[in-house]
Protein backbone atom coordinates (compact mmCIF):
# COMPACT_ATOMS: atom_id res chain seq x y z
CA UNK A 1 0.00 0.00 0.00
CA UNK A 2 0.90 3.67 -0.59
CA UNK A 3 1.80 5.58 2.54
CA UNK A 4 1.66 9.77 3.27
CA UNK A 5 5.03 11.11 1.94
CA UNK A 6 5.97 14.81 1.55
CA UNK A 7 4.51 18.51 2.46
CA UNK A 8 1.78 20.68 0.31
CA UNK A 9 0.54 23.91 1.47
CA UNK A 10 -2.79 24.90 0.81
CA UNK A 11 -5.32 27.26 1.12
CA UNK A 12 -8.62 27.22 3.53
CA UNK A 13 -11.68 29.41 2.29
CA UNK A 14 -14.38 30.64 4.66
CA UNK A 15 -15.99 27.48 5.12
CA UNK A 16 -13.20 25.55 6.14
CA UNK A 17 -12.86 23.80 2.88
CA UNK A 18 -9.13 22.30 1.70
CA UNK A 19 -7.56 20.74 -0.66
CA UNK A 20 -5.89 17.45 0.04
CA UNK A 21 -3.09 16.56 -1.94
CA UNK A 22 -3.87 14.47 -4.48
CA UNK A 23 -1.02 11.63 -3.86
CA UNK A 24 -2.83 11.77 -0.28
CA UNK A 25 -6.15 11.52 -1.83
CA UNK A 26 -4.76 8.16 -3.72
CA UNK A 27 -3.57 6.61 -0.17
CA UNK A 28 -6.83 7.53 1.10
CA UNK A 29 -8.60 5.65 -1.70
CA UNK A 30 -6.20 2.43 -1.34
CA UNK A 31 -7.36 2.63 2.75
CA UNK A 32 -10.77 2.54 2.27
CA UNK A 33 -12.39 -1.02 1.98
CA UNK A 34 -15.31 1.12 0.42
CA UNK A 35 -14.08 3.14 -1.64
CA UNK A 36 -14.74 2.24 -5.23
CA UNK A 37 -14.99 4.34 -8.35
CA UNK A 38 -17.04 6.81 -8.32
CA UNK A 39 -17.31 7.59 -5.03
CA UNK A 40 -15.29 9.62 -2.57
CA UNK A 41 -12.99 8.22 -0.01
CA UNK A 42 -13.21 8.42 3.92
CA UNK A 43 -10.90 8.85 6.69
CA UNK A 44 -10.62 9.70 10.52
CA UNK A 45 -9.31 12.83 11.77
CA UNK A 46 -7.89 12.75 15.14
CA UNK A 47 -7.58 16.03 16.70
CA UNK A 48 -6.40 16.03 20.41
CA UNK A 49 -2.67 15.85 20.12
CA UNK A 50 -1.17 16.15 23.80
CA UNK A 51 1.92 18.11 22.85
CA UNK A 52 1.01 19.50 19.17
CA UNK A 53 -1.05 21.64 17.50
CA UNK A 54 -2.33 19.58 14.39
CA UNK A 55 -4.81 17.27 13.33
CA UNK A 56 -4.14 13.47 11.95
CA UNK A 57 -5.49 11.78 9.59
CA UNK A 58 -5.94 8.13 9.36
CA UNK A 59 -6.98 6.00 5.89
CA UNK A 60 -9.90 3.27 7.63
CA UNK A 61 -7.60 0.84 6.97
CA UNK A 62 -4.77 2.60 9.24
CA UNK A 63 -7.06 3.57 12.18
CA UNK A 64 -8.70 0.32 12.31
CA UNK A 65 -4.90 -1.15 12.84
CA UNK A 66 -4.80 1.45 15.47
CA UNK A 67 -7.88 0.05 17.28
CA UNK A 68 -7.09 -3.36 16.63
CA UNK A 69 -3.24 -2.38 18.37
CA UNK A 70 -5.69 -0.54 21.34
CA UNK A 71 -7.87 -3.32 22.10
CA UNK A 72 -5.41 -5.88 22.85
CA UNK A 73 -4.77 -4.00 25.65
CA UNK A 74 -6.33 -5.21 29.16
CA UNK A 75 -10.53 -4.34 28.64
CA UNK A 76 -11.35 -1.90 31.08
CA UNK A 77 -7.42 -1.18 31.62
CA UNK A 78 -6.97 2.30 32.69
CA UNK A 79 -4.45 3.07 29.26
CA UNK A 80 -6.82 0.99 27.17
CA UNK A 81 -9.93 4.01 28.49
CA UNK A 82 -7.33 6.56 27.84
CA UNK A 83 -6.27 5.18 24.53
CA UNK A 84 -9.91 4.34 23.22
CA UNK A 85 -11.17 8.17 24.76
CA UNK A 86 -8.22 10.00 22.88
CA UNK A 87 -8.99 7.93 19.74
CA UNK A 88 -12.33 7.96 19.31
CA UNK A 89 -14.33 10.52 21.79
CA UNK A 90 -11.48 13.17 20.06
CA UNK A 91 -12.24 11.98 16.42
CA UNK A 92 -14.13 12.30 13.73
CA UNK A 93 -14.89 10.76 10.23
CA UNK A 94 -14.61 13.02 7.31
CA UNK A 95 -15.53 12.58 3.77
CA UNK A 96 -13.33 13.92 1.02
CA UNK A 97 -15.58 15.96 -1.78
CA UNK A 98 -16.05 15.54 -5.41
CA UNK A 99 -12.85 18.25 -5.77
CA UNK A 100 -11.03 16.56 -3.53
CA UNK A 101 -11.42 18.80 -0.69
CA UNK A 102 -12.03 18.25 3.58
CA UNK A 103 -13.87 19.97 5.52
CA UNK A 104 -12.19 21.58 8.31
CA UNK A 105 -15.41 22.89 10.80
CA UNK A 106 -14.48 25.52 12.69
CA UNK A 107 -14.01 24.08 16.05
CA UNK A 108 -10.95 21.79 14.59
CA UNK A 109 -9.39 25.09 12.83
CA UNK A 110 -10.11 27.09 16.31
CA UNK A 111 -8.05 24.41 17.82
CA UNK A 112 -5.10 24.20 15.59
CA UNK A 113 -5.03 28.10 14.86
CA UNK A 114 -5.82 27.51 11.31
CA UNK A 115 -7.07 30.83 9.41
CA UNK A 116 -6.44 30.41 5.80
CA UNK A 117 -3.64 27.81 4.90
CA UNK A 118 -3.03 24.65 6.29
CA UNK A 119 -0.08 22.63 5.63
CA UNK A 120 -0.53 18.93 4.88
CA UNK A 121 2.57 16.39 6.29
CA UNK A 122 3.08 12.90 5.50
CA UNK A 123 3.58 10.85 8.23
CA UNK A 124 3.89 7.27 6.80
CA UNK A 125 0.68 5.52 7.98
CA UNK A 126 -1.26 8.62 8.81
CA UNK A 127 -1.13 12.70 7.87
CA UNK A 128 -0.74 15.50 10.03
CA UNK A 129 -2.37 19.01 9.33
CA UNK A 130 -1.03 22.11 10.27
CA UNK A 131 -0.99 25.90 11.00
CA UNK A 132 2.37 26.56 8.53
CA UNK A 133 3.76 29.08 11.19
CA UNK A 134 3.25 26.13 13.75
CA UNK A 135 4.56 23.35 11.92
CA UNK A 136 7.92 25.13 10.92
CA UNK A 137 8.80 25.71 14.96
CA UNK A 138 7.99 22.02 15.45
CA UNK A 139 10.30 21.39 12.63
CA UNK A 140 12.70 23.48 13.75
CA UNK A 141 12.62 21.62 17.16
CA UNK A 142 13.05 18.66 15.62
CA UNK A 143 16.24 19.29 13.50
CA UNK A 144 17.25 20.45 16.69
CA UNK A 145 16.85 17.56 18.81
CA UNK A 146 18.19 15.46 15.79
CA UNK A 147 21.20 17.30 15.39
CA UNK A 148 21.86 16.84 19.26
CA UNK A 149 22.41 12.93 18.30
CA UNK A 150 25.93 11.68 17.81
CA UNK A 151 26.87 9.39 14.58
CA UNK A 152 26.08 5.90 16.76
CA UNK A 153 22.78 7.14 18.55
CA UNK A 154 21.41 8.98 15.15
CA UNK A 155 17.93 7.37 15.02
CA UNK A 156 18.28 6.24 11.28
CA UNK A 157 20.33 3.10 13.35
CA UNK A 158 16.86 2.05 15.00
CA UNK A 159 16.12 1.10 11.18
CA UNK A 160 18.82 -1.78 10.93
CA UNK A 161 17.63 -4.79 9.32
CA UNK A 162 16.63 -7.66 11.99
CA UNK A 163 20.05 -9.71 10.15
CA UNK A 164 22.48 -6.66 11.46
CA UNK A 165 20.87 -6.32 14.81
CA UNK A 166 21.52 -10.55 15.21
CA UNK A 167 24.84 -10.42 13.84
Amino acid sequence: MRRFRGESLHKVDVKGRVSIPAQFRRVLEEGDPDFKSGLNPSCVLVHNQKSKKCLEGYSISSINEVDDLVSRLPRYSRDREILERMLNAQSSYAQIDDNGRLVLSLKLRQRIEIESEAIFIGMGDKFQVWEPNAYRRDMEQIEYEFNLYDEKDNPFNLLQSKHSLDA
